[in-house]
């Protein structure tokens, strides 16, 4: 053990992985492989598409390529290791290490809730006052978002990792998990944890829980504007802008919540394999699904992609 004035730090954690599916780690591991390469090519092109292609610099797309690059990092995140211990038992993570992670995991899930309220506020300013939209959702206002959402989330999850770093873990280094998150390494401790689960408790609702209230006050105000509108085809058209952005909103925080309030009612309740499972699933089902919705339900990028496409094609047939 590594040990300081104040508090005993072990040297690694090691990672249980999902205990009870030892078994089942192959088939995992293939299931996991193949959604996160589909994860990693599904948002690098939407990035390539956006990013190359100057009519979609437009604030809607901006925010979307945010989107993607986010995801990728969540994934790749807490993805890899899943995977060394799915398919190489590959358990140990250095102290640092793990609260490394712990950072990451927690700074890029609040990164990609305040792009998903961005995004909410893009479509109720497109929706509800058209008339002033180009002059509300600005460059200006983008880069504002982004270092707000930057500095927003190191300022809140910074304190995540010093608050595991005065810990002491004397009892056991066996993290019941497959990746490193704040509360399944403070529960390992074997002092008072109450500063940490109130901190948690705190940021859940001040960020996540926040976003979350704004997203659905944006979307009463969306579905309002959009009722008051006089022919159907219109509200057909205002409504079909925001299914892609409802579908990943319920995609991303339903899996999230399901995990964050496993954590608080312990294992009696929900099994420690399904507890999991789901807080893998979180990390790799949004990031890979996001790209696919996107695609199919936005005409402007399944346009630019399919003249993407088509450009070799037609190289081909023609030499």
């Amino acid at each position: 053990m590594m040990t300081n004035s104040t508090c005993f730090h072990p040297d690694y954690f090691l990672l249980m992985g999902i205990p009870g599916l030892e078994d089942s780690y192959l088939l995992l591991s293939i299931l996991f492989s193949i959604m996160y390469v589909l994860s990693l090519l599904g948002n690098s092109i939407m990035v390539l598409v956006i990013s190359t292609n100057e009519s979609l610099h437009q604030p809607m797309y901006i925010f979307l390529m945010m989107l993607s690059i986010s995801d990728v990092f969540l994934s790749s995140t807490a993805i890899p290791k899943t995977l060394s211990i799915f398919l190489v038992s590959s358990y140990e993570i250095s102290f640092y290490g793990c609260l490394t992670q712990v950072f990451f995991i927690h700074f890029l899930f609040g990164a990609e809730s305040a792009i998903l309220l961005s995004m909410a506020y893009d479509r109720y300013c497109a929706i509800c006052h058209p008339l002033n939209y180009t002059l509300t959702v600005t460059g200006s206002f983008i880069r504002k978002t982004a270092m707000f959402t930057l500095f927003r989330n190191i300022l809140f999850v910074l304190p995540f990792t010093f608050l595991l770093d005065r810990l002491s873990f004397q009892q056991s280094n066996v993290i019941g998990h497959t990746y490193c998150e704040h509360m399944s390494v403070a529960t390992l401790a074997s002092v008072s944890i109450t500063v940490n689960v109130v901190y948690g408790l705190v940021i859940a609702a001040i960020a996540s829980g926040l976003d979350l209230t704004l997203i659905f006050v944006s979307y009463v105000a969306i579905i309002t504007a959009v009722l008051r509108l006089r022919t159907s085809k219109a509200r057909f058209k205002a409504f079909n802008t925001c299914v892609s952005h409802i579908c990943v909103i319920i995609l991303f925080y339903t899996p999230a919540f399901f995990s964050f309030i496993a954590h608080r009612v312990g294992h009696k309740y929900v099994s420690l394999q399904f507890h999991i499972l789901l807080a893998n699933l979180y990390v790799i089902v949004p990031p890979m699904m996001n790209p696919i919705i996107y695609g199919i339900k936005t005409r402007g990028i399944e346009q630019k992609l399919i003249a993407m496409l088509r450009r070799p094609i037609n190289f081909i047939i023609i030499t």
